[in-house]
């Protein structure tokens, strides 16, 4: 069962860290990928959001029309497959992004204030979903500081040829639950939350599935 663990973890992780960086009133989204994580991503965001309106895109559009298919079933979510991303990225307040793609597929130029952005995938170096122009407008957090300086190209590229520096990441997820640093500011502020793992995400997961299974006498 780890790849459905790993799955609903990882979405849940995206989720948490929206609740703390997504306006309140945040009701469309477009999710750009259509793995395994797609539909898991969707649902954790309107577990946290209002969200009414969902559009998702992939390179294969039959992926794509046949998640939206399963989730305008399963969920009373209106869910939209769209032929490309620029067609709606500008129209939506949230855009999660879950791919393997080696280079990015959200420009910066592209994004409107008061946006939340999650990137989840791009998990190697030489991975990148967002161009430097998307670093450079959004307010950066991360869920460790570790795995985002020296596991994703999000961060470590951007780094590297000096376009943002080790300052420019504002809080990892473990200081935002503390309430160590504030989260989203004001309505106009471009949040972006990039993911790249954490085994205690893990552990937390596997304990509450153990909790559940194996409830006390």
């Amino acid at each position: 069962d780890a790849p459905t663990l790993t799955a609903k973890r990882t979405a849940a992780a995206s989720a948490l860290a929206s609740s703390y960086l997504s306006r309140k009133e945040t009701k469309s989204m477009l999710m750009v990928g259509t793995g395994t994580l797609a539909p898991n991503l969707i649902k954790a965001h309107a577990a946290v959001r209002p969200i009414e309106e969902v559009y998702i895109w992939g390179r294969t559009p039959e992926k794509a029309q046949a998640i939206a298919d399963q989730l305008n079933v399963e969920t009373e979510i209106n869910v939209t497959a769209v032929s490309t991303i620029e067609e709606v990225v500008s129209n939506v307040d949230l855009i999660s992004v879950a791919t393997m793609s080696m280079s990015p597929l959200i420009k910066g130029e592209w994004l409107k204030e008061g946006q939340h952005l999650d990137l989840v995938g791009a998990y190697r170096p030489d991975m990148r979903e967002a161009d430097d122009t998307v670093v450079k407008v959004c307010d950066i957090f991360v869920d460790t500081y570790y795995g985002a300086t020296h596991e994703t190209g999000e961060i470590v590229i951007p780094l590297k040829e000096g376009t943002i520096t080790g300052t420019d990441l504002n809080a990892d997820l473990f200081e935002l639950c503390r309430n160590e640093v504030k989260g989203r500011k004001d309505k106009e502020q471009i949040t972006m939350f990039k993911s790249t793992g954490h085994a205690l995400e893990d552990l937390a997961a596997a304990q509450l599935v153990y909790e559940r299974v194996c409830p006390k006498s």
